[in-house]
């Protein structure tokens, strides 16, 4: 059996240790330390804003922003619908009811058509969202503008879920910027990782303190402890921001090798009837946290699912793209805003054809080139016929059917 390759593995840079062995040493062990301290500020100065708050993961960073904008029972979020599924749970935990918004096809991103259309209706029923949860998908910013101009028009706060795209810009700033509150993940199989963590980030220091407050178990500013309101345990410990100083140091070589792996797959496969890369907006820069296409089903017979059994026989991992949260048991009662400039329901579209290839910065030119291969033995043997009609001259006007494949 041949070693395998994975979808997206944690890669260390090498200096984590340095950081780590200095928390040791000072014995900052705890949840709160100077390495939590200057991780906040440097991961503020990356992004060019005001203030940044580390957590134990981007869900706890999500239900933070939710609750520093007072979401709470009987209130509705609107949230992307092509996402994984922590974009969405924190809304549950505060008692609030999720609104699910489709993706448009420039970007896989949240629909600004549809997001109108049901911030319209909302405001008919006098029941305009608290906040709206806008996900940049896989790296790739959604349209930000237009998205904003419409939430300002119905005085609507947006939470920008860059859990995936730290490191990509949308003209020219830094993505989890663009908006009230953004919001980034160092899960193990981000583009950087703290092991488990996440952060909240704003320009309204406000914002940042209050979420702070609400993270350190809302402690109140007393000679003993006393809590006026219910608040979590969410900081980051000292330890694993160790591990995020070091790894902040790479970022942006990071998103240049996930770029130059996104650029080989492409090159490898584009040749390939029927594959469709995801696309880059213009005016923006894609971490291509993970190289992303879909399957014209058209052309194969194959499935993205089928399809990504097969690499599993041969030990490599794919994964299909994102089931979107309307169609998930746990949402079922909720409402859905479809795409109006399309017939069909984008994100449906995109889990019946999209799939995930292995892009860790760590993988080798010889691993790529082993995924390349397999896909194309895959999709070799798995196109679909053709029929073609030839001039029969015996026969004069009759043309027989001939079958063939492409």
């Amino acid at each position: 059996m041949t070693d395998r390759i994975y979808l997206s593995p944690p890669h260390m840079s090498g200096n984590e240790m340095k950081y780590i062995k200095e928390a040791f040493e000072t014995n900052w062990i705890a949840p709160l330390g100077p390495n939590v301290n200057l991780f906040e500020k440097e991961l503020a100065t990356y992004s060019d804003v005001k203030g940044a708050l580390v957590t134990s993961s981007g869900t706890a960073a999500i239900h933070l922003a939710l609750a520093t904008l007072r979401v709470g029972k009987g209130d509705t979020v609107f949230v992307s619908t092509f996402t994984f599924v922590a974009s969405a749970n924190p809304v549950l935990y505060l008692g609030a009811e999720p609104v699910f918004i489709d993706s448009e096809p420039d970007t896989w991103n949240m629909s600004p058509e549809a997001l109108e259309l049901a911030l319209k209706e909302a405001k008919i029923r006098n029941r305009l969202p608290k906040a709206i949860v806008v996900v940049n998908l896989y790296g790739q910013s959604a349209k930000m503008d237009e998205l904003n101009d419409i939430a300002r028009r119905f005085a609507v706060p947006i939470v920008e879920d860059a859990a995936e795209s730290l490191g990509s810009t949308y003209k020219h700033k830094k993505s989890g910027t663009l908006s009230e509150i953004g919001i980034y993940s160092f899960n193990g199989n981000k583009i950087i990782t703290t092991s488990g963590g996440g952060a909240l980030i704003s320009n309204d220091e406000e914002i940042v303190n209050q979420a702070r407050f609400l993270a350190t178990q809302a402690k109140d500013k007393a000679p003993y402890y006393q809590h006026s309101q219910v608040g979590f345990n969410y900081r980051m410990s000292n330890v694993s921001a160790g591990i995020g100083r070091a790894q902040l140091e790479v970022l942006d070589q990071r998103v240049e090798r996930r770029r130059e792996i996104f650029d080989y797959y492409k090159q490898e496969l584009n040749q390939l009837k029927g594959i469709h890369f995801m696309p880059e907006l213009k005016q923006t820069t894609s971490n291509r946290w993970l190289t992303t296409l879909t399957i014209d089903l058209s052309e194969y017979r194959i499935s993205p699912r089928e399809f990504m059994l097969k690499m599993e026989s041969v030990n490599i991992e794919t994964r299909v793209l994102w089931k979107p949260l309307h169609m998930q048991p746990l949402f079922s009662d909720c409402q859905f805003y479809k795409h109006p400039l399309s017939s069909e329901v984008i994100s449906e579209k995109l889990f019946e054809t999209g799939l995930c290839l292995p892009s860790g910065t760590n993988m080798s030119e010889t691993d790529q080139e082993r995924v390349v291969e397999e896909m194309k033995k895959i999709f070799n043997s798995n196109r679909k016929p053709v029929y073609v009609f030839n001039w029969n001259k015996q026969k004069g006007m009759r043309a027989k059917v001939q079958r063939k494949t492409i």
